[in-house]
């Protein structure tokens, strides 16, 4: 009787070593993706530990555009959290399954995490409060500029990979997304005011005044597309006026 209660505890015992502890499948951490704007200001550096501290839930930061469990922008796609350096700053997490972001959203909305986020100061200023103001749709945003003379640049210098009109639905490259397209994403100003930092334009691209030139020793690869920032502004006027395209479904994109 004694053997077999000793052998029936030693099997009990090597059964609890194996099993997995529960909740260990889900790894207690998650990636952050916030801009480069908001990193620099040390703000996420104060505010993260202090979360991290209280929940044992370790958070890696990533650049904007890396892949993420959660996202931090300045976009209307997703929970307000804060305001702060002119903007109001929203939150998404991509996975609702996902228990540690959830967790980490509702403290950042909670008493604690709001409080946290009124306490950073930088040189003795507060940079960010979780007090958000309340934001009236003012409608279609339209930018001032030569609309006319902005599709006639669009055309010229983005109609050869883009769809810019109905003029040049059939000339361009299919695989990129059609200006009525872009239109429709939520950031879409954003997109097209910074359009010659995203892929694959940096190589190609100089916007007299704000770009560097090209290396000598790497030249573009195409023809280069050069524009000077009144110029630019045309074509925001011209995209700003633009009808966003009907896909019947919200717009995914990366």
């Amino acid at each position: 009787m004694g053997c077999r209660l000793i052998f029936a505890i030693a099997i009990w015992l090597m059964a609890c070593m194996v099993a997995p502890e529960r909740g260990t499948a889900q790894s207690r951490s998650f990636r952050l993706g916030a801009p480069d704007a908001l990193a620099e200001t040390g703000f996420l550096k104060y505010l993260l530990p202090r979360f991290s501290l209280k929940t044992g839930i370790r958070i890696e930061l990533v650049g904007e555009g890396e892949a993420a469990e959660v996202v931090l922008s300045a976009t209307r796609d997703g929970t307000a959290v804060f305001s702060g350096l002119g903007r109001t700053w929203t939150l998404k997490v991509e996975d609702a399954g996902n228990d540690h972001a959830m967790r980490f959203r509702n403290w950042l909305t909670g008493d604690i995490g709001r409080r946290t986020i009124d306490s950073f100061e930088a040189d003795g200023e507060q940079l960010f409060t979780a007090s958000i103001a309340e934001e009236k749709d003012t409608g279609p945003v339209v930018l001032s500029g030569n609309a006319a003379e902005g599709e006639k640049l669009a055309v010229l210098h983005c109609g050869r990979c883009h769809s810019v009109n109905e003029a040049t639905r059939l000339t361009t490259i299919g695989s990129t997304p059609s200006f009525a397209v872009m239109r429709g994403f939520s950031d879409w100003q954003v997109r097209f005011e910074a359009f010659f930092v995203l892929n694959p334009h940096p190589s190609f691209t100089i916007i007299d005044g704000v770009t560097e030139p090209f290396d000598i020793t790497r030249p573009p690869p195409i023809v280069p597309l050069q524009l000077t920032l009144d110029e630019l502004e045309a074509i925001l006027a011209f995209v700003s006026r633009i009808e966003p395209a009907d896909l019947g479904a919200p717009i995914q994109y990366q």
